[in-house]
């Protein structure tokens, strides 16, 4: 074998010997899909059920929309089966309906259904799905009030709720900086666990609420575990951005600044689904835009703010106007997108997905303002300390009771 031969077959060995690799990785991704076709083509449940079993028929409702003279209602098949959609009825009567995808909905599958009935404003209706074997599948409208349609006006007010209860109060809360940044240690220590009982308490409360939502998503979406994804990923996101940011800032003296926007980026993403709580529920008729409601969300929402900027003031850099209003609307924007989504086109699943994130994100951050503020001190003796203890109980106190009065 001359020199250039052992040459040629040593550049041409490595591309041979990842073609091989290759093949190995998908050798059991191949065997798994002929298997999975194997058994959906033989059918062994099937044989199991024998011919005449009956299907196993689950519907979920998601949007109701009321229109003038109309009430359209989206449908989901959740079971396994194929579902036929045979009849409705509206207020114990027969009723016309137009489907617009056809009667006969595969698993997964989406309808919209059209009825053109006089529903009344302010009165209760029920509708009642028939499939063609008989079940039948109820939802209830409360409260009946006409669904707010995409305009200029309804995106207007829907912007000028979430700026009520989202950006100005966010934004009010962050003046508290030049006060927090003259505090002493003992008063550094307590505002810092104050932020922590903050924080806790919505996470607790964004843990419930997603929580309560993957309960009620179709059982297809696997709501439970959908929490849990989100909530990891945004952990374990804002753990390497937290992480990116502290290293390209490490020569910098405003280093409290990258804890201060994971803050913020972390409540804002909490806004985002207290935004659709709002929207969802204002297109329903059920939120009473009243003075009561936005002071109190005008309360809960300015402690934000001093979760955002005590970060900062324990790193003792002064912050300009600028960078504390770009901390502000990231915190508080985001309840404008959230209540737009949920008064135009809200989605269960979404939902669910966003607030997950939002918990996960202020898990994260809780734990980074606990490092910061503990430093080389041990986490358990820190937190047991006299300003640390008052200052937890006090967040979670001023969280409870602002949020008693939105009810």
């Amino acid at each position: 074998m001359t020199p250039e031969t052992a040459v040629a077959g040593a550049a041409v060995a490595p591309p041979r010997a990842r073609m091989r690799l290759w093949l190995l990785a998908l050798l059991p991704v191949l065997l798994a899909g002929g298997l999975l076709a194997w058994i959906v083509m033989s059918g062994p449940a099937e044989s199991v059920r024998g011919a005449g079993y009956p299907p196993v028929e689950r519907l979920a409702f998601g949007r109701v929309a009321l229109e003038p003279g109309a009430i359209r209602l989206d449908v989901l098949n959740d079971g396994p089966d194929p579902v036929t959609i045979a009849q409705v009825i509206v207020d114990d009567a027969f009723w016309t309906f137009e489907s617009s995808e056809g009667r006969e909905l595969p698993h997964l599958g989406r309808t919209t259904l059209t009825i053109p009935y006089p529903w009344v404003h302010g009165e209760a209706h029920v509708l009642r799905v028939i499939t063609s074997t008989g079940v039948t599948f109820d939802r209830a409208i409360p409260v009946a009030v006409q669904t707010p349609a995409l305009s200029r006006q309804t995106a207007a007010v829907f912007a000028l709720i979430g700026l009520y209860v989202g950006v100005l109060p966010v934004t009010i809360g962050l003046l508290w900086y030049p006060f927090v940044r003259r505090l002493g240690r003992a008063g550094l220590e307590f505002v810092l666990a104050l932020t922590v009982g903050l924080l806790a308490y919505l996470l607790i409360d964004t843990i419930g609420e997603a929580l309560a939502l993957g309960a009620a998503i179709p059982s297809s979406y696997q709501g439970l575990l959908l929490v849990a994804f989100g909530a990891s990923a945004a952990y374990l996101g804002l753990e390497a951005i937290g992480r990116w940011l502290r290293a390209r800032r490490a020569n910098q003296p405003r280093g409290g600044w990258t804890l201060a926007l994971m803050v913020a980026v972390g409540i804002g993403l909490h806004n985002f689904g207290e935004g659709l709580a709002i929207g969802s529920a204002f297109a329903l008729g059920e939120a009473a835009l009243g003075t009561l409601l936005i002071v109190g969300f005008t309360l809960h929402n300015t402690t934000e703010g001093l979760a955002i900027v005590a970060p900062m003031a324990r790193s003792g850099a002064k912050a300009p106007i600028g960078s504390l209003l770009q901390l502000g609307l990231i915190g508080g924007l985001p309840t404008i997108a959230g209540a737009w989504l949920g008064g135009f086109t809200y989605s269960g699943v979404w939902g669910v997905l966003f607030l997950a994130l939002g918990a996960g994100a202020l898990a994260q951050v809780i734990v980074q303002i606990v490092r910061q503020s503990a430093g080389a001190e041990p986490v358990a003796r820190h937190l047991t300390g006299g300003p640390v203890l008052a200052g937890l109980a006090s967040g979670f106190a001023v969280m409870f009771t602002t949020a008693m009065l939105i009810g």
